[in-house]
């Protein structure tokens, strides 16, 4: 007993008193900065509310009315732009950068001014004001493509972002090489209706003369804008905006209203209000397909509160160069950018002592999320997590990820790590983007958010596969003024993705949490069976396979005749020559990829996650085949809204299919 009062008592080391002393300086700095928390503005154990029917509502609405529109005076695209030139005071609107250089700045009077003289422009040039007169898209994210958005509904002109499904005598392209390929079409008599091809970069000689043998004119943009300009006509916004959608298969194009985009982007508002609300000063980033309504949506929101839109410079390589640069505080991810962050701040604390640090500031971080505080200046944000936030430029307040399903470790540490409100979002282009958005203050995983408040949701029964809303499961069923009207000229399409009573099916299955929340738990679409009579749900697999960190795509392919499933995987150029030098594997990126001992280690990588996942043996694929190409839009492998486009997969890689099957025992 002596002895242990002795050392308690005795002096310590003058090291040891000053690591001590230091260490508590760090824990009341950090303590004596916190912020107030967030309080969310439901309860967060009720976030939705069953009605009749069977459906259920958000609870951050007071009643069963659905909202259509967040603020009085921009209730359709125009008066969402028209509201931010106000609400900015002329501030900057559109941002694009050059390479090595800062980010110049469009203001929302130039974009206005510039949309308006476009839209007269296409009327000069023969254009009809008229729901009948599409103009077509076909170009990378950048400030002309923004102005052609705002031009079109100005003017009564329906745009849309892919040409494939309709009759258009007009085409808005971004480089020439775009349309070397639009009048190889013409050539081939492919496209007899196109005329007028505008081009936004500069053309030569040699394109124009090869575009007037068949019959079409080349433009440049802004001789478009300057031919609107001496002959401007004042806007009219009465017609509905349709933008148009690439689906696996035959193209469909997806007719989406003012009124769709605008109360899907009230209803994101409406969950952040008197939380972490959308400011002026704020700055997304734009590099997300303009394509994919996600993209759209978020930059509806900026438009409404007078806030700012930078470009990326086009090369997903840069995207952290012009982050750094841009220092945005509104950040739209894909699960996938999100894993590449987390396996990035994992792979740094490569050292023991790194290791209990990240612990450490992991656990004390935590501990203020779940207190509902967030923040990204903290001691410990400066000392461990202040290299990673400023690759995104270190301002980032809000981000929301979409398009795929997220994990839940990866999501709970980010949110903690980043310190910066990340929302997980669930939807598709049919609900103009979303349907479900998960609650600010709400720090829990493993869910999807409650519905927004522009829709109700219900879960319909799906006997094949054994969900019964009974058990609160089933296919997701949506209704609200986000809905889309239909697919153009296909009432038979539409038929089948909306019923007799308005809802929209999905083809994913739900279930509802105890806590009102919805969780995605399978898909009904493109499910087959295997020999033995299991159904696979393909897309449900590839979004746990790819979260192995040395895949960038994958692609999961079963038969009726076969009982087991084999996968087409191509690496991630960035995290592939780390993942091979573990194994001591060298040479080239094609190299690595002929690699036996690679392929293996991938198989074994991708079933780890199965299984802790809870995949079932029947779904975790046998063998694979390694592919070092990217699938994407250009090489016909990807839709315009980047979703697999599994016939023509199967296609490409016949041989490799049956030569996987024909070397395993199943």
């Amino acid at each position: 007993m002596i002895w242990i009062l002795q050392v308690l008592f005795s002096p310590l080391p003058t090291p040891a008193l000053i690591t001590l002393i230091a260490f508590g300086v760090v824990i009341s700095l950090w303590v004596m900065s916190r912020p107030k928390p967030v309080f969310p503005s439901v309860d967060l154990n009720k976030q939705s509310i069953g009605i009749e029917g069977g459906a259920r509502r958000a609870a951050i609405l007071t009643d069963n009315n659905l909202i259509s529109y967040y603020f009085e005076d921009a209730k359709t695209l125009y008066e969402v732009f028209q509201r931010g030139l106000h609400a900015s005071g002329n501030g900057n609107c559109l941002g694009y950068r050059k390479p090595n250089q800062p980010y110049q700045w469009l203001t929302y009077k130039q974009v206005l001014d510039r949309a308006e003289y476009l839209g007269s422009g296409l009327l000069q040039k023969g254009c009809t004001p008229s729901s009948d007169q599409f103009i077509g898209i076909f170009a990378q994210n950048r400030p002309e493509l923004s102005l052609s958005s705002v031009s079109c509904p100005q003017n009564r002109l329906v745009k849309c972002n892919f040409f494939s499904v309709a009759d258009m005598s007009v085409v808005i392209c971004d480089k020439p090489e775009k349309a070397q390929i639009l009048l190889e079409n013409c050539e081939r008599g492919k496209t007899p209706c196109l005329k007028t091809i505008i081009l936004m970069d500069l053309f030569d000689k040699e394109l124009n003369d090869r575009a007037a043998k068949v019959g079409v004119e080349i433009l440049a943009l802004q001789e478009v804008e300057e031919l609107g300009r001496n002959n401007n006509r004042k806007p009219n916004v009465s017609i509905s905006l349709t933008l148009s959608d690439l689906s696996k298969g035959n193209p469909k194009g997806a007719m989406l209203t003012h009124e769709n985009v605008v109360a899907n982007a009230a209803a994101f508002l409406k969950s952040i209000e008197n939380t972490v609300e959308c400011m002026p000063s704020d700055i997304s980033i734009s590099y997300l397909p303009l394509a994919h309504m996600f993209e759209r949506v978020v930059q509806t929101v900026i438009y409404s509160c007078g806030a700012k839109v930078g470009f990326f410079q086009g090369d997903i390589k840069l995207l952290t160069d012009d982050m750094k640069t841009l220092k945005p505080t509104l950040f739209p991810v894909v699960p996938r950018l999100l894993n590449r962050i987390y396996d990035k701040i994992q792979s740094g604390a490569n050292t023991p002592v790194k290791k209990i640090l990240l612990n450490i500031g992991m656990t004390l971080k935590m501990a203020e999320v779940k207190q509902g505080i967030t923040r990204n200046d903290s001691i410990l944000d400066r000392i461990i997590f202040k290299k990673v936030q400023e690759t995104m430029g270190g301002r980032v307040r809000i981000m929301v990820t979409a398009a795929a399903p997220i994990s839940p470790s990866v999501l709970t540490f980010l949110r903690a790590a980043l310190g910066c409100q990340i929302f997980e979002a669930y939807g598709q282009t049919e609900c103009s983007a979303g349907c479900t958005f998960s609650m600010p203050g709400d720090w829990t995983t493993g869910h999807v958010g409650p519905p927004l408040a522009c829709n109700i949701i219900k879960l319909d029964d799906v006997e094949e596969m054994n969900y019964y809303s009974s058990n609160n499961e089933g296919e997701v069923c949506i209704k609200g003024p986000n809905v889309f009207k239909g697919y153009l000229k296909d009432p038979e399409k539409t038929a089948e993705a909306i019923d007799k009573d308005g809802w929209l099916h999905t083809g994913d299955i739900g279930k509802w949490m105890p806590n009102g929340t919805l969780k995605i738990i399978d898909r009904k679409k493109n499910i087959f069976k295997l020999a033995q009579g299991e159904y696979i749900a393909p897309e449900k697999i590839e979004n746990v396979y790819v979260r192995s960190a040395p895949v960038a795509q994958v692609f999961v392919h079963g038969e009726s005749l076969r009982s087991c499933l084999i996968g087409i995987v191509v690496p991630d150029h960035e995290t592939l020559p780390e993942f091979a030098a573990k194994l001591g594997i060298k040479g080239s990126y094609e190299d690595i990829c002929k690699n036996s001992v690679m392929k293996k280690a991938i198989l074994e990588d991708m079933v780890r996650l199965g299984k802790e996942a809870g995949l079932k043996s029947f779904e975790q694929v046998k063998d694979l085949h390694i592919h070092p190409e990217l699938f994407s839009v250009e090489n016909g492998l990807l839709t315009p809204t980047l979703k697999a486009k599994r016939a023509e997969l199967v296609k490409l890689f016949q041989k490799e299919i049956e030569d996987l099957y024909s070397n395993m025992q199943e």
